[in-house]
């Protein structure tokens, strides 16, 4: 069994939370995978690349990546999510691609083993950040690459103030900004962990990216109540006070309606780094 040092992740992302991903992939690509792009041209892959993805999931940017690169190694904590990953690799052609459980803070990588490590949205929930990083680095051989898209500040964003209008109702789902998915939103703070793990050249680029929650109202808000940090507050809070919530939710998002669907802007920041030669 592999060692986990992330003890609360592996049981989020082995619970609902975790299954909930593992049944939508392709809601969940519709709402995170607007950063793929920059970020994969931030990676700056080549087809001689030993690629590691951190935080991999169901493997859509796996995949992607599998496209250009000699080889991609998928990881996370969620059993679920690496299920579906699998069996999307598995029926398409996506070249040299496996995924396994690890927890990238303490699995011991052999020393050099990659030439980039990548993540979408998946470093920002380590126990230990310097530690966490500090194991990614040393995985990276002598002048590997890391590029990394990051939660910014949900007051930055439209799931933000969804978020907001439902706060006198149910607490705001992903706690304080700065802390959480958004742990990394502060450029300062990022470099200085990185420094401290023994990256060199650390860059922190902000973009905005857009998200469709859905077809419509009714379609983003069923979808986004399921997700597991508002399926919890919702459960928690009682049946008025939940009902009061989701009437709030619905408002918000129907600002965000179109003819094609439940649009909001998100932003992310994309980190890179190196380890020095």
């Amino acid at each position: 069994m592999p060692h986990i040092a992330n003890t609360a992740q592996q049981a989020a992302w082995n619970g609902y939370e975790g299954a909930h991903c593992a049944a939508h992939p392709e809601r969940y690509e519709d709402v995170d995978g607007g950063v793929d792009e920059p970020l994969l041209a931030a990676a700056r892959l080549t087809a001689r690349d030993r690629v590691l993805d951190v935080g991999c999931g169901t493997g859509g940017l796996t995949r992607r990546a599998a496209a250009v690169a000699r080889s991609v190694r998928g990881i996370d904590l969620s059993e679920p999510m690496l299920a579906t990953a699998r069996r999307a690799a598995a029926g398409g052609r996506c070249g040299d691609v496996a995924f396994s459980v690890a927890d990238a803070q303490v699995h011991p990588f052999a020393p050099g083993e990659f030439d980039v490590v990548l993540s979408r949205y998946g470093v920002m929930f380590f126990a230990d950040p310097v530690a966490g990083f500090a194991n990614l680095a040393r995985a990276l051989r002598p002048g590997g690459r890391l590029a990394a898209a990051c939660r910014d500040r949900f007051a930055r964003t439209d799931l933000g103030a969804v978020f907001t209008a439902m706060a006198p109702h149910i607490p705001f789902p992903t706690g304080p900004d700065g802390s959480g998915p958004s742990s990394l939103a502060d450029p300062d703070r990022t470099r200085e962990l990185l420094g401290a793990a023994g990256f060199a050249g650390v860059r922190c680029a902000r973009v905005e990216v857009e998200q469709r929650w859905g077809a419509d109202v009714d379609d983003a808000a069923e979808f986004l109540a399921g997700w597991g940090p508002v399926r919890h507050h919702l459960a928690e809070a009682g049946p008025a006070a939940a009902g009061c919530a989701r009437e709030a939710m619905r408002a918000a998002l129907a600002r965000f309606a179109g003819p094609d669907g439940v649009r909001l802007r998100g932003s992310a920041w994309l980190i890179t780094a190196e380890r020095p030669a």
